[in-house]
């Protein structure tokens, strides 16, 4: 009686899950991934109530791998779980989408709150009569977490939970228990948006930071500027063109960086990661007596197996909630707003210019046969050749993750990988949800390349992209097996071996068409340059499949030098 009277006091009453998905909507979600289950099959109704599209993936793996794409692009996105099963089959990607500041809403579709209050033996529990254990695991992967066992608090937990998602970029966790689907909360509280911002630096306290930031500045004699992951993760990115703009100053990304950059500026220079940059950029970046470094992520494979060499004492580091020049740190100034007023007050710097990046392939590289195999020295300069503004550009972890340093991509172009967390087979299903959220911004080209191994393990997400109408262009880097792995260890061991499929026959397999979908064989460098010079092909009409086959123990040299850093590594006792 209590919850009738209640609900008769609301102006505007509105079920739960359906509050849920218009907040989603709200903030720029228009896709919903997931798998269905019986304790999220009532929420699932409210979808459509919220105007928003149903994905529903193969399996919770590839769907939290398509939420991590889509939030990319997108800049946040929403996957669904049932309870137990689903959501632990869920959190490799939730992991990942952690450790690389993406920003996820997990919803998990729980056991009421009735039978959570009285322990009752469920499936797709432990039996044991704890409910919270699942949820416990999800804790340390989750900057917030929203448990909506009371709709007097669910509306005020859905906001703060899609709020902490939005301004620390990571997952956050939400339980919907069957029993709290259709239970009302207020839906005027809807007509006032969710405040996403930041609260702003304190002034005196940013004023110091960009005076010291500048004097430095003034008094370096080749300054350069170096960006990676976390300035496109924190929305960073118009302030950093500014700077890059203005400034003049030599310009490098990291590896995770990539994307992040317009590389057709007269001053960017390439790929840093130590002894793995591209030509020329190692020397200019350590010879810099300062080095402006905008959100970086110094990780083993972002450095090329921490071969770094830059000192901190000419280094200033800006990132989401300090600011570190030299071994001084401010800590509660975030890097936007420090950016943005040294921008305005720059002034005159000293330049001192650095290396062209360009997608001019090796001399030796052109004289080899047209009969003979692509090479990752050819390939990856002609890919960076044939690219078009604005283009999405998915790699995954091995081969093609190493090989897209060597490509310098047009203005505008989106790079999606998995440098940090580097999970294989991650890119198929960021593939889908990158080119859903293309298609919901106008069809920019998606394009992924995919070694054999990493695509057998998530090769059903390409009936998604079939069933949702995507286009993508799909590179298969047929070169038998797990070339990464075996530049650590065992060239030839059996273990770094797969089952060589017949991979263009899954298409029709999937529920490809030729009205939908299209398939290549690519054997030798004479048939890729006729693909690439393909206008039909270039325009991404349909689903295109194109099976490449390349040596198998050749790689990117970046991968070879962090393959045998990442070896040393595992072996020190």
């Amino acid at each position: 009686m209590a919850s009738d009277i209640r609900t008769s006091e609301l102006k505007s009453p509105v079920d739960v899950a359906e509050y849920l998905f218009r907040r989603l909507h709200e903030v720029g979600v228009r896709s919903v991934h997931g798998v269905p289950g019986d304790y999220n099959l009532v929420a699932l109704d409210s979808i459509p109530k919220a105007t928003l599209n149903w994905v529903g993936n193969v399996n919770e793996l590839n769907a939290g791998y398509a939420a991590d794409g889509y939030a990319r692009i997108k800049g946040i996105s929403a996957v669904i779980t049932t309870f137990g099963v689903g959501e632990l089959s869920l959190l490799n990607a939730i992991a990942g989408a952690y450790s690389e500041f993406v920003p996820v809403v997990h919803i998990v579709g729980t056991p009421s709150t009735l039978s959570q209050k009285d322990g009752m033996l469920l499936h797709h529990t432990l039996g044991n009569g704890n409910f919270e254990v699942f949820s416990d695991m999800s804790k340390n992967i989750s900057c917030a977490m929203a448990k909506l066992n009371d709709p007097q608090e669910a509306a005020t937990l859905i906001d703060n939970a899609i709020r902490e998602c939005w301004v620390q970029s990571r997952p956050v966790y939400i339980t919907l228990p069957t029993d709290m689907v259709q239970k009302k909360v207020e839906g005027e509280r809807l007509k006032t948006p969710i405040n996403l911002s930041h609260p702003p630096n304190q002034a005196e306290k940013e004023e110091y930071v960009v005076d010291v930031v500048l004097k430095y500045l003034h008094a370096a004699k080749n300054p350069i500027i170096l960006v990676d992951a976390c300035a496109q993760r924190h929305r960073v990115l118009n302030e950093v063109h500014s700077l890059i703009e203005k400034s003049g100053l030599p310009t490098f990304v990291a590896p995770m960086g990539k994307g992040a950059v317009n590389e057709s500026l007269s001053n960017y220079g390439g790929v840093y990661a130590g002894d793995g940059s591209n030509e020329g950029v190692r020397e200019r970046v350590e010879s810099s007596d300062l080095i402006l470094s905008i959100g970086a992520i110094k990780s083993d494979f972002n450095t090329a197996g921490f071969t770094y060499r830059i000192g901190q004492l000419s280094t200033i580091d800006f990132h989401s909630n300090y600011v570190r020049v030299k071994y001084s740190e401010y800590p509660g100034v975030r890097m936007q707003g420090v950016l943005k007023k040294i921008v305005d007050k720059m002034g005159k710097l000293n330049i001192q210019p650095g290396p062209k990046a360009s997608n001019e392939i090796a001399h030796a590289d052109k004289k080899i046969s047209t009969s003979e195999a692509v090479t990752h020295d050819w390939l990856w300069p002609r890919v960076g050749q044939w690219l078009q503004p604005n283009d999405i550009v998915i790699t995954e972890t091995g081969t093609a993750n190493f090989g897209i340093w060597e490509t310098k991509f047009p203005e505008g172009v989106s790079a999606l990988s998995q440098v940090l967390w580097g999970s294989i087979g991650y890119s198929v299903g960021a593939c889908q949800g990158a080119a859903l959220a293309a298609k919901e911004m106008g069809n920019r080209r998606t394009i992924l390349f995919v070694g054999d191994g990493s695509f057998e393990l998530t090769a059903q997400e390409v009936s998604t992209m079939i069933r949702q109408n995507l286009k993508p262009i799909i590179f298969l880097i047929n070169n038998e097996g797990y070339t990464i792995e075996r530049y650590i260890h065992g060239m030839n061991a059996a273990y770094n071996d797969i089952s060589q499929w017949r991979y263009t026959d899954l298409i029709p397999t999937f529920g490809g068409t030729p009205e939908n979908s299209k398939t290549y064989q690519i054997k030798n460098k004479q048939e890729a340059e006729d693909l690439f010079n393909d206008e039909t092909f270039a325009k991404a009409e349909k689903l295109q499949f194109v099976e490449l086959y390349m040596p198998k123990e050749d790689a990117p040299k970046a991968l070879k030098l962090t393959a045998e850093a990442s070896a040393r590594n595992n072996a020190k006792q």
